[in-house]
């Protein structure tokens, strides 16, 4: 059996016979520190390591693993130095002076402590068993950093969970002794990390809102999204339900995401060449084309032949979700595939409600949305690069398109369109003045009626960090996860309650047949037969790393069309009883194609093994490569948000 890690796990518990170890080894608290002696971040976390092990006792067990820096020499050597102690007191007595005895690790240090240990300065030259032991177990350390996903030193683990919080020592010990707030954060980032959770919050809400709706609290749970709030001003006011503020206000937020997704992809991403680009624009157009067609051929001219659109989107979260939870048996090339043909799905959908699915347009207001579009096409030609200005603009556009009778999640696709991008930081330079900065201010620790850095010293690093992302970036690395796991989630809770009564079926057999089959058999062929035909003219390459059978099974998962099918129903059919059959339809597709796309996808890859590629270079996140370990403190997150390079006309 292959043993599997998850990033941010330790790859081994703590082991008093491996490893240097403080305090009892059984004790209910673990704390592992990944460092080396020559990075200043590791010497300096000393001294909080000591405060938390005063402060906790016995209760906490402490243990050092080596991770030497390759390109410095004296990390090495230093650790192979302390490894040839003969008992723990020594070690530990070794560890301290390398860590303590100069404000950076020189020749000298090694000298010293070589002459403490009884080893002659020359050590590394000679090939005792004593020094082959020594390098066994450096190496050993330097295994498990990379098993364990380390990134850089230090990096803590406590009770084998990696630790991203602060490292003072109030921070470090609120995590050892898991405080209410510290375990929230982290079960919140660790099921954020988890590829279905998104689509397993759906999920969640789904079924709970077909739940509630059947049960005795259904009439008050329907009313509850009938209840209207808003704001009033003289004789003058603003109100909808809180079913129309998610579904025109909250979802609004989607769409931004989606447009800041479509605008990176077409930039630097998978979209970003006409031949990468190719063959998940023809299959998405081709799975908007073939359901809408299919559907339009089943129903007739009369009161539900606007609802085409209903089949025509896939729901991005929930398709993703099933291939994540299927890890290695799908290769990462298909998973780019299907997520970029999901995207540009979303761009058709929003175009479709756009242009089918709003009201009677008012002129009037529809020019003040114009206005409003220059105004931010100025500001993002002038470079301003706050987004506050662009958030008070896009609040004004949403009740300007809302007024003007159009789709007001429109606004939210503008927005996206002029959020500005920046070319990518020099990060040499900004680590440079942030390191500069903090070792000017921490001159000053300690000084009689001075508790901290200076107000000017916190403005220069607010302005260092903002440089750090785009603002593109960094609305999209904020608002992505609210989108996934806020709005989406209730907007299914508020939309996806559907009485289960047998009326519902009595007459709309034909809607409930156009919908299931358009999404259950027209998407996957639409996708499939539209990609295998722009390979077949030479428009698209398909990637040798998935087989057509595995594309043909992300076509069927591109039938799950959940969210915005839920959406476009809503619009196209106001009559509620059409509306509740639209539903049933749209959920049992979606749970059709779910179960049709997974097992051909499980299959095929019992068929076809492969394993899962690497990340490109460009979107690792790693301060750590094959080759060195490099001391970093300016590193966070597991997943960076790509620099966007925007054209000269929107950027």
């Amino acid at each position: 059996m292959q043993l599997i890690i998850r990033p941010g796990r330790l790859d081994r518990p703590v082991d008093p016979k491996t490893d240097h170890v403080l305090g009892p080894a059984g004790a209910e608290i673990s704390l592992v520190e990944y460092g080396s002696y020559a990075c200043p971040h590791c010497r300096a976390a000393n001294d909080r390591i000591a405060g938390a092990r005063d402060q906790l006792g016995d209760r906490v067990c402490y243990a050092f693993r080596h991770t030497p820096f390759t390109e410095n020499s004296l990390s090495r050597r230093a650790a192979e130095l302390a490894e040839l102690a003969r008992t723990p007191e020594a070690f530990w007595s070794a560890h301290i002076k390398l860590m303590t005895r100069s404000m950076q690790l020189t020749e000298d240090d090694l000298v010293a402590v070589a002459a403490d240990l009884g080893v002659n300065a020359d050590f590394a030259l000679g090939d005792s068993a004593a020094l082959r032991r020594a390098r066994a177990k450096v190496e050993a350390d330097v295994a498990s950093s990379r098993a364990s996903g380390v990134r850089f030193t230090p990096a803590f683990y406590i009770n084998r969970r990696r630790y991203d919080g602060p490292w003072d020592e109030s921070s470090l010990i609120d995590a050892m002794l898991g405080t209410l707030g510290h375990r929230v954060r982290t079960a919140a980032l660790e099921f954020a990390s988890w590829g279905p959770s998104a689509g397993i919050l759906l999920v969640v809400a789904t079924v709970g809102a077909i739940v509630l709706t059947n049960s005795p609290v259904g009439p008050v749970f329907e009313a509850l999204w009938r209840q209207e709030f808003g704001v009033s001003l003289d004789r003058a006011s603003f109100r909808m339900s809180i079913l129309q503020w998610i579904n025109d206000g909250l979802l609004t937020v989607f769409f931004l995401v989606v447009g800041l997704e479509v605008k990176r992809e077409m930039t630097v991403g998978h979209l970003g060449n006409r031949r990468s680009a190719a063959l998940p624009i023809v299959a998405a157009l081709g799975g908007m084309v073939g359901p809408a067609l299919l559907y339009a051929l089943v129903i007739p001219a009369g009161p539900w032949s606007h609802g085409w659109g209903v089949p025509m989107a896939t729901d991005t979260a929930f398709a993703v979700a099933l291939i994540a939870m299927m890890g290695v048996r799908v290769p990462v090339e298909l998973r780019i595939f299907l997520t970029a043909t999901a995207i540009i799905d979303d761009i058709g959908a929003i175009v479709v409600v756009g242009l089918f699915y709003s009201g009677e347009v008012q002129p009037d207001y529809l020019a003040a949305a114009a206005v409003v579009v220059i105004a931010l096409a100025l500001m993002n030609r002038s470079r301003v690069y706050q987004l506050s200005p662009y958030i008070l603009l896009g609040i004004a556009l949403w009740a300007f398109i809302y007024a003007s009778g159009l789709n007001a999640t429109l606004a939210g696709v503008l927005l996206a369109l002029f959020i500005p991008t920046r070319p990518p930081a020099d990060l040499v330079a900004l680590m440079t003045q942030a390191n500069t900065i903090i070792t000017s201010e921490a001159r000053h620790a300690g000084e009689v009626l001075r508790h901290g850095p200076s107000t000017p010293a916190l403005h220069a690093l607010d302005a260092i960090f903002e440089r750090l992302e785009s603002p593109a970036d960094r609305l999209l690395r904020h608002a992505g996860a609210r989108s996934s796991y806020a709005v989406l989630p209730i907007f299914a809770l508020a939309n996806a309650g559907v009485t289960i009564n047998p009326a519902v079926f009595v007459g709309h057999g034909w809607l409930l047949a156009a919908i299931t089959a358009s999404l259950a058999i027209g998407k996957p062929l639409g996708v499939f037969l539209a990609a295998a035909a722009a390979v077949r003219v030479g428009i698209a390459v398909k990637p040798a790393e998935y087989t057509w059978r595995q594309l043909a099974g992300a076509g069927a998962l591109a039938g799950i069309g959940f969210t915005m099918s839920l959406f476009i129903a809503a619009q196209a059919f106001p009559n509620a009883t059409d509306f509740s059959a639209a539903k049933i339809a749209v959920l049992a597709a979606s749970v059709l194609s779910a179960a049709i796309g997974t097992a051909v996808l499980w299959g095929a890859s019992r068929q076809e093994p492969f394993e899962e590629a690497p990340q490109s270079p460009g979107m690792r996140n790693e301060i750590f490569d094959d080759a060195s370990y490099r001391c970093d403190s300016s590193s966070s997150g597991d997943r960076p948000t790509a620099p966007l390079h925007g054209s000269s006309a929107v950027n």
